[in-house]
């Protein structure tokens, strides 16, 4: 089975759910969207929403991804910036115990955190400040970090520092690793735009995207999208939402079917798809079943608050991949 390798921001999730959405006025937070705060707003929102029941999980986007192939059984790792503080500890633990191989480096600085203020209609609006995690260098990469893995997951949100995510994939070019990349946010595709389509070209094996990730990136609706994309990257997922997704390589078009489910919360829904395709692929089984898995795994985090599963539920996930992966 392949190996994986994760780096991202390393975040600690607080997932609050809230009435009404005063709370969003009062911060100038556009409902549904990721907004970069500074420390004083986030400690504001913290404040100002501390009625509110709420829930810590170590989260970043690729944090999330590595956590659920871990959970699953795959043998990972993950690389990122976090402070010398309890939250940091809180990241780290959280990521051990679900059998993460964590590269974390320490800093002075406050591990970050991400405010996700969760409405009654399940839409999800984050606050954002990234403390420690954007202190991620380079200098703390290097060839030995990845000498164990087989593939390598990026999240788009890295691209802020370009020189991060280059250095990144040329290691992992160097360990003749394959490596996947999921563009993560719109409006970050949108504001760098050129150092994406760089790093898509010159680097990506397996691309990730939602319905509004590829038009910032082609401009175009999502099957002319999805042709552009897979002519720069060998396998290109095309999340539509309850539509499900769309899996295209060189020689095939699938068309994967989402899971009806009870819907709750969509945060985490494009890392946990990530992480269960990610998991048929590190086994070798066909796109469709990775794309099975995918949906499945969306599916599941959809119904609960957050993006992390608890063992009960991952139990539950893989009872129901069994017949998936024998299968023939």
């Amino acid at each position: 089975m392949k190996r994986i390798l994760g780096i991202g921001n390393a975040l600690v999730d607080i997932m609050t759910l809230i009435e009404g959405d005063y709370i969003l006025q009062e911060f100038n937070l556009p409902k549904g969207s990721m907004q970069l705060v500074d420390i004083e707003t986030s400690r504001g929102i913290k404040s100002a929403t501390a009625i509110f029941p709420r829930t810590y999980t170590s989260g970043g986007s690729a944090a999330n991804t590595i956590h659920g192939l871990s959970m699953l059984g795959a043998d990972t790792g993950f690389i990122g910036s976090i402070g010398r503080d309890d939250t940091g500890d809180f990241f780290e633990n959280d990521m051990k115990k679900a059998g993460v191989n964590t590269h974390l480096i320490r800093r002075d600085s406050v591990t970050g955190t991400a405010v996700a203020l969760i409405t009654r209609d399940t839409e999800r609006t984050f606050a954002t400040h990234l403390g420690a995690a954007v202190e991620l260098s380079p200098d703390d990469l290097g060839p030995p970090l990845f000498g164990d893995y087989d593939i390598l997951y990026l999240e788009g949100y890295l691209i802020t520092d370009f020189k991060v995510i280059e250095a990144a994939c040329r290691f992992a070019r160097e360990n003749k690793m394959l490596i996947a990349l999921d563009l993560s946010s719109y409006n970050v595709v949108e504001g760098f735009l050129d150092q994406f389509k760089e790093i898509v070209e010159k680097y990506v094996d397996i691309l990730f995207a939602n319905e509004q990730e590829a038009k910032a990136f082609t401009g175009l609706e999502p099957e002319k999208a999805l042709t552009v994309l897979s002519e720069l990257s060998e396998i290109v997922i095309l999340k539509v939402g309850a539509e499900g997704s769309l899996v295209k390589s060189k020689d095939e078009l699938i068309k994967v079917s989402a899971f009806p489910v009870n819907c709750i919360d969509t945060t985490g829904a494009g890392d946990l798809y990530a992480a269960g395709f990610l998991y048929g692929f590190a086994r070798d089984l066909n796109l469709e079943k990775c794309g099975i898995l995918g949906s499945l795994m969306a599916g599941k985090v959809i119904e609960i608050v957050g993006a992390r599963m608890d063992k009960e539920k991952f139990n539950e996930i893989k009872n129901e991949i069994v017949p998936i992966l024998e299968d023939k």
